[in-house]
């Protein structure tokens, strides 16, 4: 069978852990797969119940961080070219930036056949100053000449990296979405929802609108915040605020919801009523989001949400800022509304126009769940990365009805 080392650089809950861990189990036993990641930052909420759910038992090596670090950056690289010595893949396979890197240029040193890399996102603005993404861009070029294939999770993103970024021709890009359990997102609501509201204190008429991930500046919680400020001395419903997530800009948005004259409570620390909670990070988000009644995202910069994802397979209509992949998972005025990034004024007036109209909020879910389902399973996923690989091992004239050449210990310190 066809041997896959996929590197991942560190497994924190969002769509790239579950994508990594998901390819992994259920590719098998089509392909063995060896999963390596690295090391989370120490505000960073892990994935860890990922792999204990799914059985997994990745190699991990600590020194390939999200941060640049020549010392540790070296040392990463001479272990994950002593496992592809070791465990002699037909397919490397990196996601997200920093493993992409490591990962690739290991790879090409020991002449793996086919070099693929996934981009769950870029950091092509909305992150660093303009040298910094201008070297970044330059690396990634570097990079897509080394590999034999990209590739990207919406048709948004393969345009920007094909057509705005120029990171490699348009023919050398596969689109692959990403794909999820989302069975669990549609029974049980009504426990599930009384149970997060009772969780929380939150009432049984509240409308509740969360956003979901981490507390960071690219994902721009201060348009929440003012958007929240215009709900509230707009509507008399009685709405409520949950942050889902956390993350170094935490305090500054209690902060901003507290200048704004919106009631807030960081629950771990203060569990009490308020307009606005912060909850922190969840694992269980089929239980989350049957206790909300609209999903907000206000990013920069998005990949593919997969915050949007699951909550139109729980049939909760969004309204999401502009950018990235949204448009390829929100349907403007069918599933959710779309306004322009940094408009503080059209988010607050679209998540109005949810609030006050249950019909409207019940119908957009309906039409969400149906577009979910259809579109975004994680048996769709393994299915198109299954012939993509065979697509790319076919090119490389790799004869994969070969056996493993031998097991590989995941002790890197072994010969």
């Amino acid at each position: 069978m066809p041997r896959v080392l996929r590197i991942h650089n560190r497994l924190i809950i969002g769509g790239p852990a579950i994508n990594v861990t998901y390819l992994t189990k259920y590719m098998a036993p089509e392909f063995e797969t060896m999963l390596v990641i690295g090391d989370k930052d120490s505000h960073e909420q892990d994935a860890d119940h990922l792999i204990m759910n799914l059985g997994l038992e990745p190699v991990v090596v600590p020194e390939m961080k999200r941060d640049i670090s020549p010392l540790n950056d070296g040392v990463a690289y001479q272990k994950i070219k002593k496992l592809i010595q070791k465990f002699r893949p037909d397919i490397v396979h990196t996601h997200a930036a920093k493993s992409g890197v490591i990962g690739r240029l290991a790879a090409d040193a020991c002449n793996v056949p086919v070099i693929l890399h996934t981009f769950h996102g870029h950091v092509f603005h909305s992150y660093f100053s303009k040298f910094k993404t201008n070297t970044f861009i330059q690396i990634e070029r570097y990079l897509a000449r080394r590999s034999t294939g990209i590739i990207a999770i919406s048709d948004t993103q393969k345009h920007e990296l094909a057509n705005v970024y120029h990171i490699c021709e348009e023919e050398k890009i596969k689109k692959i979405p990403l794909g999820l359990d989302l069975d669990k997102f549609n029974v049980h609501q009504d426990e599930k929802r009384a149970e997060f509201r009772k969780s929380f204190m939150l009432n049984d008429d509240d409308i509740c609108i969360g956003i979901i991930g981490r507390v960071v500046p690219v994902k721009n919680h201060s348009l929440f915040v003012a958007a929240a400020k215009l709900v509230v001395e707009k509507t008399d419903k009685p709405v409520k605020f949950v942050i889902i997530g956390d993350g170094d800009m935490r305090p500054q948005t209690g902060q901003e919801f507290i200048d704004a004259g919106i009631d807030y409570t960081y629950f771990p620390d203060e569990p009490r009523q308020a307009t606005a909670v912060c909850v922190s990070w969840q694992t269980d988000m089929d239980v989350v989001l049957s206790g909300l009644d609209i999903v907000a995202l206000t990013s920069h910069n998005e990949g593919t949400p997969v915050s949007l994802i699951e909550a139109s397979a729980a049939g909760k209509p969004v309204v999401s800022t502009d950018v990235g992949g949204v448009q390829d998972v929100v349907t403007d005025n069918q599933t959710g509304y779309i306004t322009e990034p940094g408009d503080a004024e059209a988010f607050a007036e679209a998540l109005l126009q949810l609030i006050n109209n249950q019909e409207k909020r019940d119908y957009f879910g309906q039409l969400g769940r149906t577009f979910a389902q259809n579109n975004y399973s994680y048996q769709r996923l393994v299915r198109d990365m299954s012939e993509y690989y065979y697509e790319q091992l076919a090119k490389a004239g790799v004869d994969y009805r070969q056996p493993p050449i031998r097991h590989v210990s995941s002790n890197l310190e072994e010969d």
